[in-house]
């Protein structure tokens, strides 16, 4: 069920709970939503308290139209996290969403059990990457969402899932035809001026499972394996693309439970 807090900034968060036991936080992408792991919830939940998230300008949370930045979305999911009273938490992050998990782990890591980036990496933007990103935002300032998101959604899931996965990849499109405006031209310019994070993973004691899809066009698997130590995980999807959730909801449960079941 879908339920919502109003933080102490005013941001108001929405995000669907279900389960019970340790806390499992899940961070959705850019122009994606809490729904985004409909399939992985139910399979996670039966041994973890599960809260999937809307980022602010993203699904139900609020849409300010001020600047954004992947310290402040950090910022909302720790007051998130004080104001829901979890201890610490087991916290994973899809794209955008690993983003936000690195600066988590970067400003919060007391807060923190372990963490994940799913399809994501901690390196910034090149010069390239900045310049679409200002793209992005012109067309969606010019022709709204809908020309933007056609356009993207079908790079995220791997070629041979587009005629297959039909149902997922049009749940997709409306979720990002959904997404404010205001929202996704915010986080385009806070997703182009993030910090390179490496050193993150390089310093961190903390348990890290990495997760990439060998068929990603978004974000390839050598941008998401940067680090090789005893406390990161590595695991490579086959045949998926960037949405591994939805994808082979399966196998990325499998990786999720077999990370956080070890000792």
């Amino acid at each position: 069920m879908k339920k919502e807090v109003q933080l102490s900034n005013g941001i108001k968060i929405a995000y669907v709970e279900e389960g019970a036991g340790d806390s499992l936080v899940l961070i959705h992408g850019f122009c994606g939503s809490s729904s985004y792991w409909h399939k992985l919830v139910p399979l996670l939940s039966k041994t973890h308290r599960v809260i999937a998230i809307d980022l602010r300008g993203h699904g139900d949370s609020s849409a300010p139209d001020e600047p954004y930045s992947i310290e402040r979305f950090a910022d909302d999911l720790a007051l998130l996290v004080d104001e829901l009273g979890l201890a610490k938490i087991h916290l994973f992050g899809h794209s955008l969403g690993g983003y936000v998990t690195l600066a988590f782990a970067n400003q919060y890591a007391d807060k923190l059990a372990s963490f994940g980036l799913i399809h994501s990496t901690p390196f910034p933007d090149d010069d390239t990457a900045k310049a679409n990103r200002d793209k992005g935002a012109d067309n969606i300032r010019q022709n709204g969402m809908e020309p933007f998101i056609k356009a993207l959604v079908p790079k995220l899931f791997a070629p041979s899932h587009i005629d297959t996965m039909r149902e997922e990849v049009q749940l997709a499109k409306e979720i990002g035809f959904a997404t404010s405006p205001v929202g996704a031209i915010q986080t385009l310019i806070a997703m182009r001026d993030r910090a390179d994070r490496n050193h993150v993973l390089q310093e961190t004691t903390l348990p890290v499972l990495l997760v990439a899809g060998s068929e990603d066009q978004i974000i390839p698997a050598e941008k998401t394996f940067t680090v090789d130590k005893n406390n990161v995980e590595q695991v490579l999807l086959p045949d998926v693309g960037h949405m591994g959730m939805v994808e082979a909801p399966e196998k990325m449960a499998e990786a999720f439970k077999s990370f956080l079941n070890r000792k």
